[in-house]
């Protein structure tokens, strides 16, 4: 099976916190070149994001929103050649839309484990209030213009998720791994982390989507026949 994986668009309400940085009709261009390459796109996680509405704790109106400012995106989405799991930061979907937290594929003798990755967070496992709190805080700095103030954080943010270049010293890592092992899959994939990689342990395969939000390209091609598990980034 030839599948395609996207995470972490960050499809937002169109203002200024929106920060998905394509334009629609761009990012329409390269979801046709998946789709005539590959069987499935896998949307795993973080594609729309819930958590900054004008109020707080109210991900269904934040969801409502984003869809609305992306109409066209939304309608594509929603082809039978997508298949949608949640993430943390449209956690909602899992009780709107009936969205999965992870789905399991078995194709070609090989078993593939995809899921956000946000299962690893000690904050969001512990206090997810306070993380989607932060969240929603972050798109009101750049609401009032503090938009300097909101990309340190998110450069500390995504600093503090860089992934080791030794699999064994990376908590994220051993996470994915160890809960590849217990579902029993060959392949564990996850987004979360806007990091693309791809690693090993064992007879076991790691790989992380990266993050097609703030203007990028990023998405996994994966073929079980080929035996092709490749992280890129157009």
């Amino acid at each position: 099976m030839n599948i395609a994986v996207i995470s972490d668009l960050h499809l937002g309400p169109g203002d200024v916190s929106d920060s998905f940085g394509h334009r629609d009709e761009d990012f329409l261009k390269f979801l046709r070149r998946l789709e005539s390459d590959f069987e499935r796109i896998i949307l795993l996680g973080d594609v729309w994001e819930t958590l900054t509405s004008l109020w707080p704790f109210d991900p269904e109106a934040g969801l409502r929103r984003a869809r609305m400012a992306h109409p066209d995106l939304a309608s594509r989405f929603d082809r039978s050649k997508y298949l949608y799991i949640h993430g943390n930061h449209d956690i909602v979907a899992g009780s709107v839309e009936r969205a999965p937290e992870e789905i399991l594929i078995e194709s070609d003798g090989v078993r593939l484990l995809f899921t956000h990755g946000h299962r690893h967070d000690w904050l969001i496992r512990q206090a997810r209030w306070l993380s989607e709190w932060c969240v929603w805080l972050g798109a009101w700095i750049r609401r009032v213009g503090l938009s300097a103030l909101y990309q340190l954080g998110n450069f500390l943010d995504l600093a503090m998720s860089q992934p080791s270049a030794h699999p064994s010293r990376d908590s994220f890592q051993n996470w994915a791994f160890s809960l590849a092992e217990h579902r029993n899959a060959d392949v564990v994939i996850t987004g979360h982390t806007h990091h693309a990689l791809r690693s090993e342990c064992g007879s076991r395969l790691f790989l992380n989507s990266g993050s097609c939000s703030e203007g990028r390209f990023s998405y996994l091609a994966i073929d079980t026949k080929g035996d092709v598990y490749d992280v890129c980034n157009t």
